[in-house]
């Protein structure tokens, strides 16, 4: 058996050609995914809206979402392949979503996290990420509470720092390595699962 080279993550807006591979990954990340045509509707019509995915070799693996409300930039969703988690992935596409916030004139960023989830939060902590409430029984699957997390202003210099100290130990690792199995012997679902 030969050795795979690393892989290059490629991170780009999402488009409807997308749509299939993103709500497969949504299905296995979430117990209450978001309707299949909810991602359509942010695409077409949302003009607060922006999206981004990751693909490694022309596939999905990873995606999140932002709106920009004057100068808020709300984080949506955010979810990476179950397949592709603990590899960094997340780590650069959250690079990349607070890189757009900050493009586009955003004072901070903000989200909601299952209290539960501690690895999305420590993840978002890292990245200059705060609690700064509760939303009680946000999440309607099972009524757990989200916490409400936001950073610290994004143009400040300390904020900025991290950012800059972050990206440079994410480029200075080693090349995202794919995990046992990759490519999947199941190709990514078709676009006639969208809708």
């Amino acid at each position: 058996m030969v050795a795979r080279p690393p892989l290059r993550l490629e991170i780009e807006p999402m488009g409807l050609d997308d749509l299939a591979a993103v709500h497969d990954i949504e299905r296995r990340s979430f117990t209450t995914p978001w309707p299949s045509h909810a991602y359509r509707t942010e695409l077409e019509t949302n003009r607060l809206a922006h999206y981004r995915v990751v693909r490694v070799d022309g596939r999905v693996v990873a995606y999140a979402g932002l709106w920009l409300m004057v100068d808020e930039a709300h984080v949506t969703t955010f979810a990476v392949d179950p397949m592709w988690r603990r590899r960094r992935v997340g780590e650069a596409l959250l690079i990349a979503i607070l890189d757009l916030a900050i493009e586009r004139g955003a004072r901070e960023a903000t989200l909601e996290v299952r209290l539960s989830n501690l690895a999305a939060r420590r993840l978002y902590e890292k990245y200059g990420f705060r609690p700064v409430g509760i939303r009680p029984r946000y999440y309607s699957d099972d009524n757990e509470d989200a916490l409400v997390m936001t950073t610290e202003p994004l143009a400040e210099r300390r904020m900025r720092e991290r950012l800059a100290r972050l990206r440079a130990e994410l480029e200075a690792s080693p090349a995202v390595e794919p995990p046992p199995g990759w490519p999947a012997d199941d190709p990514s679902p078709s676009d006639e699962n969208a809708r």
